[in-house]
């Protein structure tokens, strides 16, 4: 059923209603990204930016759009957790230099290479061993800053993968066209991945996995998945911002 048929316009009861449905969904999103975030962070402090964002959705959501409200609230919920992380300064600039560095590892390599680095490779780029770049990756990754909310171009405001999703209720036919157009290029990115970094993104985020349940599956150390989650992702961002830098040298 449809929230927005269940509850009609949001008037104030009907919003205090939708936010105790939902409470269930907060519960489940804090769960789920408890793993993504430093340690120092806690499950208090994600379900409390957790329920603002849920009060937040409640409060904008308009049945009109025809979207679910457990979809809108999800994204609410999402951007507030990230929110709040951001809020607390966990993404240091070291962290940040040292994904910058990765980034531009990976960059350099792939158009001297004109393919995808294996880990070996990176390494080498970075002039460290196998084990300190696995270490690099640890603890970017425990940090959780490599998300769907990561700037693509390494600038303060920037771009970010989310950002990049059409909201498909006012797009125009041109923005849906450019959208599936960018989708296939996200998917053809994908197939670029080696094996065990396909299997780990779509264990993670197609069948929302946890990261425990992907090392059971696939019989590896939860270290060792978190690393080539985050290798992935920063393989992926190389090549859609160089996409993304390409289309717009073309609309200029």
């Amino acid at each position: 059923m449809r929230v927005a048929d269940r509850y009609g316009p949001p008037g104030a009861d009907d919003r205090e209603r939708m936010v105790v449905a939902h409470m269930s969904l907060v519960n489940y999103l804090v769960e789920r990204m408890l793993t993504q975030v430093p340690s120092f962070v806690t499950r208090d402090d994600l379900k409390s930016a957790a329920m603002v964002g849920l009060i937040d959705a409640a409060s904008r959501f308009d049945p009109k759009r025809g979207v679910l409200f457990k979809t809108f609230a999800e994204r609410r919920i999402r951007g507030a957790i990230y929110d709040e992380v951001r809020r607390m300064d966990w993404f240091s600039r070291t962290l940040r230099e040292k994904q910058s560095r990765m980034t531009k590892a990976i960059n350099q390599l792939e158009k001297r290479l004109q393919r995808r680095p294996d880990e070996q490779e990176i390494a080498a780029e970075l002039e460290i061993s196998l084990d300190d770049y696995h270490e690099m990756l640890t603890l970017v990754s425990n940090l959780g800053c490599v998300s769907l909310n990561e700037s693509l171009d390494d600038s303060e405001g920037g771009m970010t993968f989310i950002e990049n999703l059409a909201d498909t209720s006012q797009e125009s036919v041109q923005d849906r066209l450019e959208a599936e157009e960018l989708a296939r290029e996200l998917a053809g990115h994908l197939g670029e991945l080696s094996e065990k970094e396909q299997l780990v993104l779509s264990l993670f985020y197609y069948e929302e996995l946890s990261q425990k349940e992907i090392s059971e599956v696939l019989e590896l150390s939860e270290g060792r998945i978190s690393q080539l989650r985050t290798q992935a992702l920063l393989k992926m961002k190389v090549k859609m911002s160089r996409s993304l830098r390409g289309r717009a040298k073309q609309a200029d």
